[in-house]
C-alpha cells in the first residue's frame, strides 16, 4: 500500500506561475530576481493557507538556480533545484519560531549565518510564524537582520503582523498576501479534480470555496474529506451534507411563508430544519446571509457581490425583484439582533421562533407604516399642531378704589407709575410748572387668590421661619470656654468619678497620680511615671477627647502623654516583647509548638 499524500502537499506550487491568487506578489519577486534587486530581508504576512511559506520556498529555490529562465523562474533541472526538490539542499534553512522562540535558538541561527554557502550563491533562512518569538529573541535578531552578510537572505512569514516589533518591520520588505477569491479556488480545485480523475460538480466546488473563506489549504483538505466520504464523486447534495450546510431551498421556502404571513408554515419549516440537526445559530446566520444576497441583487451595480453557486443567480434575482427593499433591510436588522443575543438566551429554540414570528408579521407592519390613510407609526412633524394654552396672570396688583376726600389736585404716587393710563400722562405733560407729589399710604388690600404678592423681599431666614413655623429653631454656635488649670482639673476629677462608676480601678489610680500641664489654649500635657500608666490613659483617649470637646465647646483641644524619667519600671515581660519575640519564647519553652509549625509548614503572621 503506497503512502497517501494530501492534496495540499502533493499539489504545492513549485514555481511562481503556479501560485494561485497572488499575482501581485509573484510578479514583484520575479522582477526583483531578473533585475538583481533582491533585498536582504522579506516579511510575508497574510491569512493562513494563502501561500506565504510556499512563496518563500520558491524564492529560495529560484535565487540559487544556476540556469534561471528569462521570466525569472527556476529551471527545475540543475543540481540546486534537484537537491531542493529532494529536500537535501544545504543552502535553505527553515526555522519554526512557534517552537524555537527563545534567545538561544536565535543565537544559534545567528552563529550559522557567518558561514558562507558551500555551493550556490545564497543561504536562505525561512523563519515561519515569526510573531511567536519573544521580545528578547527579537532584540537578539535585530543587528543580524539589519546588516547580514551579502550571501544571507532572511524570509519571515507570519499571520499576525501587528505582533511584530516595529524595529523588525522597518528592516524588512513587507509583502501582504490577500485571501484567494472563490473563482480562483474553484478553478484550482477543478484542475486538481481533473488530474485525480474525480467527478466533481462545479456547484459543489463553489460550496467548498465559500466554506474555506479564501484559504486554499482548507479547501484542499475539505475536498480530500469529501472524496473519501463519497468514494470519488463530489456532488452538491453530499457536499452540503458533509459540511453541515443548510440548503438554500429552505431559505427560499421560509421567505415565501413570511411574505404570505404564514406563521404556522414558517414554524413547521423551522421544526423540520431543527430535526435534521441544525442549530439555531446556523439557521440565523444562513438566513441572514440569504437576505444579504437578496439585498445585493436589488441593484445591478452591486450584483457582482453575489456569491452563490452556479445556477442560483437567476433565482435570487427573481425573488429579489418581488421583495421590497424596506422588508429586506428590516429583516436583516431583526436577524442581526437575534444572532447577537442568541448566546444569552436560555431557551434557544424559542429565541429563534420569536424572530420568525416577527419576520412573519413584518410585511404587515411595513404596510401600516406606509398607509397614510390608516394607522401611521411615523411622528407627525409637518403642519400646525394643536396644544392647550394656559393664561398667565398679571403681576400688577389691582388699584384700590379710594372714596375718601383728598386734596383736589393731589396725585397719588406709587410704585406702579409705569402702568398709569395715557390720560394721566397727558395731564402731567401739559403743566409747565413744578408738580408736588403727595405720597399716601393706601389701605391694605388682600389680593385675589391666584395673584402674585409684591412688596419688599423677605430674607431667606424669614422665609424658612415662615415655612417651618414653630418647628424651625436656630441654635447659635456656643462660644468656646477658656482652658485653665482649674477648669481642666475639675473636668479631670469628674472623669475619674466616671471611671470609678465603671469599675476601672487600674485606670482610676493612673488618672489620680497623673500631672497636668497646660501648654497653650488648645493643648495640654499629661505626665505619668510609667509606661503602663501611659497605656491606660491612651486606652481612654478617644472617649476623653470627645467629652473634652463637649465640655469646652472646642474641637481643637488635644493632649500628649509623656513618661517622665525616674526609677526603672518593672514592666511585665509580655508587654516588652513583640509578636515574633513572644512566639520564639513560647517555642523555646515548648519545643512541640515549633515542631508543629515545621510539620504543617505554617507561616506565622507576625
Amino acid at each position: 500500500m503506497e503512502n497517501f499524500v494530501v492534496s495540499a502537499r502533493k499539489y504545492r506550487p513549485q514555481n511562481f506561475n503556479t501560485v494561485v491568487g497572488q499575482q501581485h506578489i509573484t510578479t514583484t519577486l520575479k522582477n526583483a530576481i531578473r533585475n538583481q534587486q533582491l533585498a536582504h530581508a522579506f516579511l510575508f504576512c497574510g491569512p493562513r493557507g494563502v501561500g506565504k511559506t510556499t512563496c518563500a520556498r520558491i524564492l529560495a529555490k529560484t535565487i540559487n538556480c544556476t540556469n534561471p529562465t528569462s521570466e525569472g523562474e527556476a529551471c527545475n533541472t540543475c543540481s540546486s533545484c534537484v537537491s531542493f526538490d529532494a529536500g537535501t539542499s544545504m543552502n535553505i534553512h527553515e526555522l519554526d519560531a512557534a517552537s524555537n522562540n527563545s534567545v538561544d535558538d536565535i543565537r544559534a541561527l545567528v552563529e550559522q549565518v557567518r558561514f558562507a554557502p558551500q555551493a550556490g550563491k545564497y543561504k536562505v533562512y525561512i523563519v515561519d510564524e515569526v510573531h511567536m518569538l519573544s521580545s528578547s529573541a527579537f532584540n537578539a535578531f535585530l543587528k543580524t537582520l539589519e546588516e547580514p552578510p551579502p550571501f544571507a537572505i532572511f524570509i519571515l512569514a507570519t499571520t499576525e503582523k501587528h505582533k511584530i516589533l516595529p524595529t523588525i518591520l522597518s528592516r524588512c520588505q513587507i509583502f501582504d498576501f490577500k485571501r484567494i477569491t472563490n473563482n480562483d479556488t474553484v478553478e484550482h480545485l477543478q484542475e486538481i479534480a481533473t488530474k485525480e480523475h474525480i467527478n466533481a460538480e462545479k456547484a459543489a466546488l463553489q460550496v467548498i470555496a465559500q466554506k474555506s473563506e479564501g484559504c486554499m489549504r482548507d479547501s484542499l483538505s475539505i475536498l480530500d474529506k469529501i472524496v473519501s466520504f463519497t468514494n470519488g464523486t463530489v456532488t452538491y447534495q453530499n457536499t452540503l451534507e458533509h459540511l453541515n450546510i443548510l440548503d438554500e431551498d429552505y431559505f427560499f421556502q421560509l421567505l415565501d411563508c413570511m411574505q404570505q404571513q404564514d406563521m404556522a408554515g414558517a414554524m413547521l419549516l423551522y421544526d423540520q430544519i431543527n430535526r435534521k440537526g441544525f442549530e439555531g445559530d446556523l439557521v440565523l446566520n444562513g438566513f441572514a446571509e440569504f437576505i444579504r444576497n437578496l439585498l445585493v441583487c436589488k441593484d445591478a451595480k452591486s450584483a457582482s457581490l453575489l456569491e452563490v453557486v452556479e445556477g442560483m443567480q437567476q433565482k435570487y434575482e427573481q425573488v429579489a425583484a418581488h421583495t421590497s427593499l424596506s422588508y429586506l433591510v428590516s429583516a436583516l436588522n431583526i436577524l442581526n439582533d437575534t444572532e447577537v443575543n442568541y448566546k444569552m438566551a436560555r431557551n434557544k429554540r424559542l429565541h429563534v421562533e420569536l424572530a420568525l414570528i416577527k419576520l412573519s408579521f413584518l410585511q404587515q407592519a411595513i404596510e401600516l407604516s406606509q398607509d397614510k390613510s390608516g394607522v401611521s407609526k411615523k411622528k407627525r412633524v409637518d403642519g400646525p399642531i394643536a396644544f392647550r394654552a394656559r393664561p398667565i396672570q398679571s403681576l400688577v396688583p389691582p388699584v384700590p378704589t379710594n372714596t375718601a376726600s383728598t386734596a383736589g389736585n393731589a396725585k397719588i404716587s406709587s410704585g406702579t407709575e409705569a402702568s398709569a393710563t395715557s390720560q394721566q400722562s397727558a395731564q402731567i405733560n401739559q403743566a409747565p410748572s413744578a408738580k408736588l407729589y403727595v405720597e399716601q399710604t393706601a389701605p391694605a388690600v388682600t389680593p385675589p387668590p391666584g395673584t402674585l404678592k409684591t412688596g419688599p423681599k423677605k430674607s431667606l431666614l424669614e422665609a424658612l421661619k415662615e415655612k417651618a413655623g414653630a418647628a424651625y429653631e436656630i441654635e447659635e454656635v456656643k462660644e468656646a470656654k477658656p482652658l485653665t488649670e482649674e477648669t481642666l482639673r475639675s473636668f479631670w476629677e469628674s472623669y475619674i468619678k466616671q471611671l470609678e462608676q465603671q469599675l476601672k480601678h487600674s485606670a482610676v489610680g493612673t488618672f489620680k497620680i497623673a500631672s497636668l500641664e497646660i501648654d497653650n489654649d488648645i493643648h495640654f500635657t499629661v505626665r505619668v511615671s510609667a509606661v503602663t500608666a501611659q497605656k491606660f490613659i491612651e486606652s481612654e483617649k478617644l472617649v476623653l477627647l470627645e467629652q473634652l470637646h463637649a465640655q469646652f465647646n472646642n474641637r481643637a483641644i488635644n493632649f500628649t502623654i509623656l513618661v517622665e524619667e525616674g526609677e526603672k519600671e518593672d514592666v511585665p515581660l509580655h508587654m516588652r516583647l513583640n509578636s515574633k519575640q513572644r512566639f520564639e519564647r513560647i517555642a523555646e519553652q515548648y519545643p512541640l509548638v515549633k515542631e508543629l509549625r515545621d510539620r504543617l509548614r505554617l507561616e506565622i503572621d507576625y
